[in-house]
Protein backbone atom coordinates (compact mmCIF):
# COMPACT_ATOMS: atom_id res chain seq x y z
CA UNK A 1 0.00 0.00 0.00
CA UNK A 2 2.74 2.38 -1.50
CA UNK A 3 0.55 5.10 -2.04
CA UNK A 4 1.09 8.65 -0.69
CA UNK A 5 4.13 9.84 -2.07
CA UNK A 6 3.97 8.73 -4.94
CA UNK A 7 0.77 9.92 -5.65
CA UNK A 8 1.89 13.38 -4.69
CA UNK A 9 5.07 12.80 -6.98
CA UNK A 10 2.49 11.94 -9.32
CA UNK A 11 0.43 14.79 -9.35
CA UNK A 12 3.25 17.26 -9.73
CA UNK A 13 4.40 15.52 -12.98
CA UNK A 14 0.68 15.78 -14.60
CA UNK A 15 1.15 19.15 -13.90
CA UNK A 16 4.11 19.55 -15.52
CA UNK A 17 5.98 20.74 -12.45
CA UNK A 18 8.72 19.74 -10.39
CA UNK A 19 6.96 20.60 -7.07
CA UNK A 20 5.20 23.35 -5.43
CA UNK A 21 6.12 26.74 -6.58
CA UNK A 22 8.47 25.59 -8.80
CA UNK A 23 10.07 27.70 -11.60
CA UNK A 24 9.26 27.49 -15.24
CA UNK A 25 12.36 26.54 -17.02
CA UNK A 26 13.41 28.54 -20.24
CA UNK A 27 15.42 27.39 -23.08
CA UNK A 28 18.28 29.87 -22.51
CA UNK A 29 18.30 29.63 -18.80
CA UNK A 30 21.60 29.96 -16.91
CA UNK A 31 23.41 26.65 -15.67
CA UNK A 32 20.95 25.48 -12.55
CA UNK A 33 17.75 26.70 -13.44
CA UNK A 34 16.57 23.56 -14.71
CA UNK A 35 17.09 21.73 -11.03
CA UNK A 36 14.48 22.17 -8.24
CA UNK A 37 16.06 21.04 -4.87
CA UNK A 38 13.87 19.66 -1.81
CA UNK A 39 15.28 18.17 1.46
CA UNK A 40 13.66 15.50 2.41
CA UNK A 41 12.83 14.60 6.32
CA UNK A 42 11.72 11.28 7.07
CA UNK A 43 10.63 11.05 10.52
CA UNK A 44 11.93 8.28 13.25
CA UNK A 45 11.43 4.93 12.93
CA UNK A 46 11.29 1.78 15.04
CA UNK A 47 15.13 0.86 14.32
CA UNK A 48 17.65 1.23 16.95
CA UNK A 49 19.23 3.59 14.18
CA UNK A 50 16.37 5.02 13.09
CA UNK A 51 15.57 6.97 16.50
CA UNK A 52 16.70 10.02 15.60
CA UNK A 53 14.74 10.07 11.59
CA UNK A 54 16.85 10.51 8.50
CA UNK A 55 17.14 12.88 5.53
CA UNK A 56 18.15 12.98 1.71
CA UNK A 57 18.75 15.59 -0.73
CA UNK A 58 16.72 15.56 -3.82
CA UNK A 59 17.31 17.09 -6.97
CA UNK A 60 15.16 17.11 -9.83
CA UNK A 61 16.99 17.72 -13.49
CA UNK A 62 13.69 18.92 -15.33
CA UNK A 63 15.85 18.78 -18.71
CA UNK A 64 16.56 15.20 -18.09
CA UNK A 65 13.87 14.37 -16.26
CA UNK A 66 16.09 12.27 -13.88
CA UNK A 67 15.14 12.58 -9.84
CA UNK A 68 18.00 11.54 -7.49
CA UNK A 69 18.57 11.33 -3.95
CA UNK A 70 21.28 11.40 -1.95
CA UNK A 71 21.80 10.54 1.47
CA UNK A 72 24.61 10.19 3.98
CA UNK A 73 24.90 7.89 7.06
CA UNK A 74 24.47 4.13 5.18
CA UNK A 75 26.36 1.07 6.97
CA UNK A 76 26.55 -2.70 5.88
CA UNK A 77 26.96 -5.25 8.56
CA UNK A 78 28.16 -7.92 6.05
CA UNK A 79 27.12 -11.47 4.89
CA UNK A 80 28.70 -13.38 7.22
CA UNK A 81 29.02 -14.08 10.65
CA UNK A 82 32.70 -12.83 10.18
CA UNK A 83 31.76 -9.82 8.59
CA UNK A 84 29.46 -8.98 11.27
CA UNK A 85 31.73 -9.49 14.05
CA UNK A 86 34.33 -7.26 12.26
CA UNK A 87 31.66 -4.47 12.37
CA UNK A 88 30.80 -4.69 15.86
CA UNK A 89 34.46 -4.74 16.68
CA UNK A 90 35.05 -1.75 14.95
CA UNK A 91 31.80 -0.11 16.31
CA UNK A 92 33.04 -0.79 19.46
CA UNK A 93 36.46 0.83 19.63
CA UNK A 94 34.78 3.81 17.38
CA UNK A 95 35.51 2.89 13.95
CA UNK A 96 32.67 3.98 12.37
CA UNK A 97 33.09 3.77 8.70
CA UNK A 98 29.84 4.62 6.94
CA UNK A 99 29.33 5.65 3.59
CA UNK A 100 26.85 8.16 1.06
CA UNK A 101 24.28 6.55 -1.45
CA UNK A 102 22.14 7.21 -4.21
CA UNK A 103 18.95 6.44 -5.95
CA UNK A 104 15.79 6.99 -7.69
CA UNK A 105 13.68 9.34 -5.33
CA UNK A 106 10.56 6.85 -6.24
CA UNK A 107 12.11 4.34 -4.62
CA UNK A 108 13.16 6.49 -1.31
CA UNK A 109 9.76 7.37 -0.66
CA UNK A 110 7.61 4.14 -1.12
CA UNK A 111 10.80 2.12 1.22
CA UNK A 112 10.12 4.81 4.27
CA UNK A 113 6.69 4.90 4.10
CA UNK A 114 6.19 1.00 3.65
CA UNK A 115 7.79 1.82 6.77
CA UNK A 116 5.23 3.56 8.47
CA UNK A 117 7.47 6.79 8.97
CA UNK A 118 6.41 10.77 8.26
CA UNK A 119 8.04 12.14 4.98
CA UNK A 120 8.44 16.07 4.55
CA UNK A 121 9.02 17.66 1.54
CA UNK A 122 11.02 21.38 1.39
CA UNK A 123 11.44 23.00 -1.65
CA UNK A 124 14.84 25.03 -1.10
CA UNK A 125 14.97 28.69 -3.00
CA UNK A 126 18.46 28.81 -4.29
CA UNK A 127 19.95 30.57 -6.66
CA UNK A 128 20.33 28.44 -9.90
CA UNK A 129 24.26 28.62 -9.17
CA UNK A 130 24.24 27.56 -5.88
CA UNK A 131 21.45 24.81 -6.86
CA UNK A 132 24.22 23.51 -9.63
CA UNK A 133 27.13 23.95 -7.14
CA UNK A 134 25.10 21.40 -5.04
CA UNK A 135 24.31 19.00 -7.29
CA UNK A 136 28.01 18.94 -8.64
CA UNK A 137 29.13 18.53 -4.92
CA UNK A 138 26.56 15.79 -4.37
CA UNK A 139 28.26 13.74 -7.56
CA UNK A 140 31.48 14.34 -6.74
CA UNK A 141 31.07 13.28 -3.18
CA UNK A 142 28.73 10.19 -4.49
CA UNK A 143 32.38 8.53 -6.45
CA UNK A 144 33.55 5.08 -5.14
CA UNK A 145 36.54 7.14 -3.97
CA UNK A 146 35.35 9.98 -1.97
CA UNK A 147 31.53 8.47 -0.36
CA UNK A 148 33.24 6.96 2.78
CA UNK A 149 33.94 8.97 5.91
CA UNK A 150 34.19 8.43 9.59
CA UNK A 151 30.67 8.59 11.28
CA UNK A 152 29.83 10.75 14.65
CA UNK A 153 26.91 10.08 16.14
CA UNK A 154 26.81 14.35 16.93
CA UNK A 155 29.03 15.76 14.69
CA UNK A 156 29.16 13.93 11.39
CA UNK A 157 26.02 12.12 10.54
CA UNK A 158 23.52 12.08 7.66
CA UNK A 159 22.23 15.00 9.02
CA UNK A 160 25.04 17.74 9.41
CA UNK A 161 26.62 16.22 6.40
CA UNK A 162 23.57 17.90 4.56
CA UNK A 163 23.73 20.99 6.44
CA UNK A 164 27.32 21.56 5.72
CA UNK A 165 26.77 20.90 1.90
CA UNK A 166 23.95 23.33 1.76
CA UNK A 167 25.59 25.69 3.81
CA UNK A 168 28.49 25.43 0.89
CA UNK A 169 26.92 26.69 -1.71
CA UNK A 170 24.76 29.65 0.06
CA UNK A 171 28.21 30.77 1.44
CA UNK A 172 28.35 29.98 4.94
CA UNK A 173 25.42 31.79 5.49
CA UNK A 174 23.06 29.14 7.17
CA UNK A 175 26.23 28.83 10.11
CA UNK A 176 26.66 32.27 10.51
CA UNK A 177 22.99 31.98 10.97
CA UNK A 178 22.63 28.88 13.20
CA UNK A 179 25.84 29.32 15.33
CA UNK A 180 24.30 32.67 17.27
CA UNK A 181 21.22 30.81 18.24
CA UNK A 182 21.50 29.19 21.77
CA UNK A 183 19.18 26.99 22.26
CA UNK A 184 18.71 25.83 25.71
CA UNK A 185 19.05 22.03 24.54
CA UNK A 186 22.19 19.45 25.02
CA UNK A 187 23.04 16.64 22.78
CA UNK A 188 21.64 14.52 26.13
CA UNK A 189 18.46 16.52 25.98
CA UNK A 190 17.66 15.39 22.29
CA UNK A 191 19.41 11.50 22.73
CA UNK A 192 17.06 11.24 25.81
CA UNK A 193 13.68 12.05 24.22
CA UNK A 194 14.44 10.46 20.80
CA UNK A 195 15.22 7.00 22.81
CA UNK A 196 12.60 7.44 25.60
CA UNK A 197 10.83 4.08 26.00
CA UNK A 198 14.03 1.94 24.74
CA UNK A 199 14.21 -0.67 27.10
CA UNK A 200 17.87 -1.49 26.48
CA UNK A 201 18.79 1.41 24.24
CA UNK A 202 17.75 4.25 26.37
CA UNK A 203 19.75 3.41 29.83
CA UNK A 204 22.84 2.08 27.80
CA UNK A 205 23.19 5.59 26.42
CA UNK A 206 22.59 7.76 29.55
CA UNK A 207 24.89 5.37 31.46
CA UNK A 208 27.65 5.40 28.56
CA UNK A 209 27.77 9.20 27.51
CA UNK A 210 29.82 11.58 29.41
CA UNK A 211 30.07 15.14 30.69
CA UNK A 212 30.42 16.38 26.70
CA UNK A 213 26.99 16.09 25.66
CA UNK A 214 25.90 17.63 29.28
CA UNK A 215 26.75 21.52 27.75
CA UNK A 216 23.86 23.79 25.58
CA UNK A 217 23.93 23.39 22.03
CA UNK A 218 23.52 26.01 19.65
CA UNK A 219 20.93 25.53 16.74
CA UNK A 220 23.69 24.42 13.76
CA UNK A 221 24.53 21.75 16.80
CA UNK A 222 21.51 20.65 16.73
CA UNK A 223 20.70 20.40 12.93
CA UNK A 224 22.78 17.05 14.14
CA UNK A 225 19.37 15.55 14.93
CA UNK A 226 17.17 15.42 11.16
CA UNK A 227 13.78 16.70 12.34
CA UNK A 228 15.91 19.56 13.88
CA UNK A 229 17.11 20.54 10.63
CA UNK A 230 13.66 21.11 8.98
CA UNK A 231 12.16 22.95 11.25
CA UNK A 232 15.63 24.95 12.02
CA UNK A 233 15.38 25.63 7.96
CA UNK A 234 12.00 26.94 7.64
CA UNK A 235 13.54 29.86 9.92
CA UNK A 236 16.63 31.04 7.65
CA UNK A 237 16.77 33.83 5.24
CA UNK A 238 19.56 33.98 2.54
CA UNK A 239 20.52 36.55 0.33
CA UNK A 240 21.74 35.55 -3.28
CA UNK A 241 24.52 36.83 -4.88
CA UNK A 242 22.33 39.55 -6.69
CA UNK A 243 21.44 41.29 -3.01
CA UNK A 244 18.27 39.48 -3.19
CA UNK A 245 16.80 38.31 0.75
CA UNK A 246 14.65 35.59 1.08
CA UNK A 247 13.26 32.93 3.21
CA UNK A 248 15.63 29.35 2.52
CA UNK A 249 12.30 27.26 2.15
CA UNK A 250 10.39 28.20 -0.97
CA UNK A 251 7.51 25.77 0.49
CA UNK A 252 6.98 22.54 2.55
CA UNK A 253 5.00 19.56 2.35
CA UNK A 254 4.22 16.75 4.44
CA UNK A 255 3.87 13.80 1.79
CA UNK A 256 2.95 11.29 4.29
CA UNK A 257 1.42 11.69 7.70
CA UNK A 258 1.99 9.15 10.15
CA UNK A 259 1.83 9.18 14.21
CA UNK A 260 3.29 5.57 14.21
CA UNK A 261 6.82 6.81 15.88
CA UNK A 262 6.20 10.11 16.73
CA UNK A 263 8.61 11.70 19.26
CA UNK A 264 7.68 14.07 21.94
CA UNK A 265 9.52 17.76 22.12
CA UNK A 266 10.41 16.87 25.75
CA UNK A 267 11.20 13.60 27.88
CA UNK A 268 10.20 12.82 30.86
CA UNK A 269 13.05 12.23 33.74
CA UNK A 270 12.75 9.03 35.39
CA UNK A 271 14.73 9.85 38.41
CA UNK A 272 11.58 8.85 40.97
CA UNK A 273 10.62 5.87 39.08
CA UNK A 274 14.70 4.86 38.97
CA UNK A 275 14.97 5.48 42.69
CA UNK A 276 11.87 3.66 43.24
CA UNK A 277 13.52 0.71 41.81
CA UNK A 278 16.45 1.12 43.27
CA UNK A 279 15.49 1.41 46.40
CA UNK A 280 13.03 -2.04 46.10
CA UNK A 281 16.28 -3.61 45.08
CA UNK A 282 18.33 -2.43 47.21
CA UNK A 283 16.11 -3.37 50.57
CA UNK A 284 15.37 -7.22 48.60
CA UNK A 285 19.52 -7.66 48.52
CA UNK A 286 19.08 -6.27 52.48
CA UNK A 287 16.61 -8.85 53.46
CA UNK A 288 18.22 -11.67 51.74
CA UNK A 289 21.45 -10.57 53.48
CA UNK A 290 19.60 -10.52 56.90
CA UNK A 291 17.79 -14.08 56.62
CA UNK A 292 21.18 -15.69 55.16
CA UNK A 293 22.60 -16.92 58.21
CA UNK A 294 19.30 -19.01 58.65
CA UNK A 295 20.07 -21.78 55.77
CA UNK A 296 21.82 -22.39 52.93
CA UNK A 297 19.15 -22.07 50.92
CA UNK A 298 18.81 -18.20 51.29
CA UNK A 299 22.54 -17.79 51.67
CA UNK A 300 22.67 -18.83 48.27
CA UNK A 301 19.54 -16.48 47.21
CA UNK A 302 21.62 -13.72 48.88
CA UNK A 303 25.30 -14.64 47.52
CA UNK A 304 23.22 -15.24 44.00
CA UNK A 305 22.09 -11.65 43.63
CA UNK A 306 24.99 -9.93 45.76
CA UNK A 307 27.63 -11.73 43.12
CA UNK A 308 25.69 -10.81 39.71
CA UNK A 309 24.63 -6.96 40.68
CA UNK A 310 28.70 -6.81 41.74
CA UNK A 311 29.60 -8.41 38.39
CA UNK A 312 27.92 -6.66 36.30
CA UNK A 313 28.34 -2.97 38.23
CA UNK A 314 31.98 -3.78 37.48
CA UNK A 315 31.90 -5.49 34.43
CA UNK A 316 29.71 -1.98 33.73
CA UNK A 317 32.60 0.15 34.74
CA UNK A 318 35.41 -1.75 32.98
CA UNK A 319 33.10 -0.79 29.68
CA UNK A 320 32.89 2.73 30.74
CA UNK A 321 36.26 3.21 31.66
CA UNK A 322 37.65 1.46 28.10
CA UNK A 323 35.36 3.40 26.55
CA UNK A 324 36.95 6.61 27.84
CA UNK A 325 40.64 5.92 27.55
CA UNK A 326 40.98 3.45 24.99
CA UNK A 327 38.40 3.90 22.05
CA UNK A 328 37.12 6.82 19.52
CA UNK A 329 33.85 7.38 21.35
CA UNK A 330 34.96 11.59 22.14
CA UNK A 331 31.07 11.63 24.30
CA UNK A 332 31.93 8.46 26.30
CA UNK A 333 34.67 10.98 28.15
CA UNK A 334 34.58 12.44 31.48
CA UNK A 335 31.97 10.05 32.31
CA UNK A 336 31.11 10.46 35.83
CA UNK A 337 28.74 7.33 36.31
CA UNK A 338 32.34 5.48 36.35
CA UNK A 339 31.77 6.64 40.37
CA UNK A 340 28.15 4.72 40.20
CA UNK A 341 29.82 1.34 38.00
CA UNK A 342 33.61 1.29 39.12
CA UNK A 343 35.99 -1.76 39.03
CA UNK A 344 35.54 -1.93 43.03
CA UNK A 345 32.74 -4.15 42.36
CA UNK A 346 34.21 -6.26 40.23
CA UNK A 347 36.66 -6.76 42.70
CA UNK A 348 33.84 -7.70 45.06
CA UNK A 349 32.52 -10.10 42.98
CA UNK A 350 35.26 -12.14 43.26
CA UNK A 351 35.68 -11.76 46.83
CA UNK A 352 32.24 -12.75 47.53
CA UNK A 353 31.85 -16.93 47.37
CA UNK A 354 34.86 -17.11 49.83
CA UNK A 355 33.11 -14.25 52.34
CA UNK A 356 30.24 -16.30 52.06
CA UNK A 357 30.83 -19.73 51.70
CA UNK A 358 33.60 -20.49 53.14
CA UNK A 359 34.05 -17.95 55.89
CA UNK A 360 37.00 -16.58 54.70
CA UNK A 361 37.70 -13.02 53.47
CA UNK A 362 34.55 -11.48 54.89
CA UNK A 363 36.15 -8.22 56.14
CA UNK A 364 38.01 -8.00 52.75
CA UNK A 365 33.97 -8.13 51.09
CA UNK A 366 32.77 -5.64 53.57
CA UNK A 367 35.66 -2.91 52.84
CA UNK A 368 35.39 -3.73 49.22
CA UNK A 369 31.59 -3.15 49.25
CA UNK A 370 32.06 -0.33 51.41
CA UNK A 371 34.10 1.61 49.05
CA UNK A 372 31.26 0.90 46.32
CA UNK A 373 28.57 2.54 48.40
CA UNK A 374 31.18 5.15 49.46
CA UNK A 375 32.15 6.15 45.94
CA UNK A 376 28.37 5.90 44.48
CA UNK A 377 27.52 8.84 47.53
CA UNK A 378 30.55 10.30 46.44
CA UNK A 379 29.48 10.66 42.82
CA UNK A 380 25.89 12.40 44.51
CA UNK A 381 27.88 14.90 46.87
CA UNK A 382 30.07 16.21 44.16
CA UNK A 383 27.24 17.48 42.18
CA UNK A 384 27.37 20.45 44.43
CA UNK A 385 30.33 21.53 42.49
CA UNK A 386 30.72 23.45 38.94
CA UNK A 387 32.41 20.62 37.62
CA UNK A 388 30.54 17.78 38.14
CA UNK A 389 27.43 18.78 35.50
CA UNK A 390 27.19 15.35 34.16
CA UNK A 391 22.78 15.20 33.80
CA UNK A 392 23.16 11.51 35.54
CA UNK A 393 20.57 11.46 38.30
CA UNK A 394 19.16 9.47 36.96
CA UNK A 395 21.89 6.82 37.01
CA UNK A 396 22.68 7.27 40.95
CA UNK A 397 19.12 6.78 41.75
CA UNK A 398 18.83 3.74 40.63
CA UNK A 399 22.43 2.18 41.54
CA UNK A 400 23.52 3.84 44.75
CA UNK A 401 20.22 2.54 46.15
CA UNK A 402 21.69 -0.90 45.46
CA UNK A 403 25.43 -0.69 46.63
CA UNK A 404 23.87 0.65 50.29
CA UNK A 405 21.46 -2.39 50.50
CA UNK A 406 24.62 -4.32 49.33
CA UNK A 407 26.52 -3.14 52.67
CA UNK A 408 23.87 -3.90 54.52
CA UNK A 409 23.24 -6.97 53.30
CA UNK A 410 26.77 -8.26 53.96
CA UNK A 411 26.86 -6.66 57.67
CA UNK A 412 23.61 -8.78 57.98
CA UNK A 413 24.63 -11.94 56.45
CA UNK A 414 27.86 -12.52 58.66
CA UNK A 415 26.71 -15.17 61.50
CA UNK A 416 29.31 -13.37 64.32
CA UNK A 417 29.39 -9.81 63.46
Amino acid sequence: MIQSALVALGLWAAAGQPGPSAPRVQADSVPGSELTVYLLTFEPGELIWEKFGHNALWIRDHRSGRDWAYDYGRFSFGRTLADNLRFIGRFAVGDLNYSMGQGDVRTYLAAYEQAGRAIWAQELDLAPAARAALRDFLEWNIRDENREYQYNYYLDNCSTRIRDALDRVVGGQLRAWADTLRTPWTFRDHTRRTTDGGRILYPALMFGLGQPVDRTITAWQEMFLPISLRPFLDQVAIADPDGRRHPLVKEARLLVASERFRVAATSDRPTARNLAMGAVVGLIVAGLGRLAPRSGGWRLAFGSVAVGWSFLAGLGGLILASSWGFTSHQFSAANENLLQLNLVSLALAAVLPAALWRGRRRRAALGLAAIAAGVSLLGLLLKALPWFYQDNLDSIALVLPIHLGLLVGLRLADPNP
